[in-house]
């Protein structure tokens, strides 16, 4: 086996990685960065489908908060590395950035490619080094501290590692776990691990005649004792076997956990914007008498989009050659019901296959939130989505991702 020597050895080229990579190279370090694949930034393409969500303009403090109850832990990742200190890094490197809807924040392109293009650019004009093909194996340790790494033919020997290597979502992209694997084998805890931001399938095969139509502010609670309090707003789409949209891929964290131990999660959707069923009722009434030759479905695809009210209808048996008045009593109380509840069964979803974020990770408790460096190993530093941190989608994920690297590769 042939022998090299480096200051740092970066694992994985994401997003997290290649900051990482660039960062500790321009604080004078010999930076080698190992990638399993042929080419580098593999899972950042598929980033925001393909279009590189990179950010989004929310503040520092509301963009933690968006992450729950650890968000906290981001504080010194994000004040060395914000939205406006990210960007201006993508416009030094020559990428520009725009915002067309006021939150999220793409390259101008609009093209995963222009980043990784910029990102291998740097790189190499910094003379990173860069392996790919080369799958690590194993972290080494020599009296109790970081010595390096051992890929299938070579030991690169370095005092810093930085595990950059993602979750494992979307394994055709390289995603296979090995960060959680480097981390166990000297120690650290992973939490438990789970599917994020992805669609999900549903018992109820109504939704297959749903698909052209989105729901805007949709409203998603899960309908389970422990999970009452747990729900999502925004953009909801069905799909021929389920749901997806933003609401769908931010609330599927919730909701993987609950099925693996359920099987079966019960949501309930308000799928008119928060209405109420007096509010609803109110609408259906004066639509109805506003348009005397109108029959129920007429009023009720007043609130909804004709296919989403045709199903409802049908669910409870309301006749749509008549009025909303002549249904019985029954029939329109429990109309009124299910357009403010729409009860859908999750079963199952696409799993890791296509989930592009892993819930869970390497345990916060041993990382120094204000290095990104193991507490419990010399040497060894964590950034990005190995770590049992992520938020919603929208950006939040890919800034996490360069935050982190980038205060890992300052090697504090």
């Amino acid at each position: 086996m042939k022998t090299n020597n480096y200051d740092v050895i970066v694992i994985g080229s994401g997003g997290a990685g290649m900051i990482a990579s660039i960062t500790a190279r321009k604080q004078g370090k010999k930076v080698l960065l190992l990638e399993k694949l042929p080419a580098l930034g593999a899972k950042l393409k598929a980033t925001g489908g393909g279009k590189c969500n990179l950010t989004n303009t929310l503040s520092s403090e509301e963009f933690m908060n968006s992450f729950g109850r650890n968000g906290r832990f981001m504080t010194t990742a994000i004040d060395m590395l914000n939205r406006d200190s990210l960007i201006e890094f993508f416009l030094s490197i020559g990428v520009q950035t725009d915002t067309k809807d006021g939150f999220r924040i793409f390259p101008v392109t609009h093209n995963s490619s222009t980043i990784i293009k910029a990102l291998e650019k740097e790189l190499n004009s910094l003379r990173v080094e860069i392996e790919c093909n080369q799958s690590v194996q194993k972290l080494l340790m020599s009296e109790n501290r970081i010595s390096g790494v051992q890929t299938q033919d070579t030991i690169f020997n370095a005092p810093n590692v930085i595990v950059a290597t993602g979750g494992l979502g979307f394994p055709v992209l390289g995603a296979n776990g090995d960060g959680y694997e480097f981390a166990k084998e000297l120690g650290h805890k992973i939490t438990d691990l789970y599917p994020a931001m992805l669609p999900v399938y549903t018992k109820e095969t109504w939704v297959a005649n749903c698909t052209a139509d989105t729901i805007a502010k949709a409203i998603v609670r899960i309908d389970l004792k422990k999970a009452k309090k747990l729900k999502a707003v925004g953009d909801l789409i069905f799909t021929s076997k389920g749901l997806r949209g933003p609401v769908i891929l931010d609330f599927s964290r919730e909701i993987t956990p609950l099925l693996e131990k359920y099987d079966e999660v019960p949501l309930l959707i308000n799928m008119v914007k928060g209405k109420n069923e007096d509010e609803v009722l109110q609408i259906v009434k004066k639509h109805a008498s506003s348009n005397p030759d109108s029959n129920v479905l007429d009023n009720v695809s007043s609130l909804l989009p004709l296919s989403v009210a045709k199903e409802l209808c049908q669910i409870v048996n309301a006749d749509i050659s008549k009025k909303f008045k002549d249904q019985n009593g029954e029939v329109r109380n429990n109309l009124i019901k299910i357009i403010t509840n729409t009860p859908l069964t999750v079963v199952d979803s696409v799993g890791f296959k296509k989930a592009m974020i892993t819930r869970g990770g390497v345990t916060l408790k041993e990382i120094d939130p204000t290095t990104m460096k193991s507490k419990l190993v010399d040497g060894l530093y964590f950034c990005g989505e190995v770590m049992d941190l992520d938020g919603p989608c929208g950006g939040f994920n890919l800034q996490w991702s360069f935050s982190s690297g980038n205060l890992a590769g300052h090697l504090l």
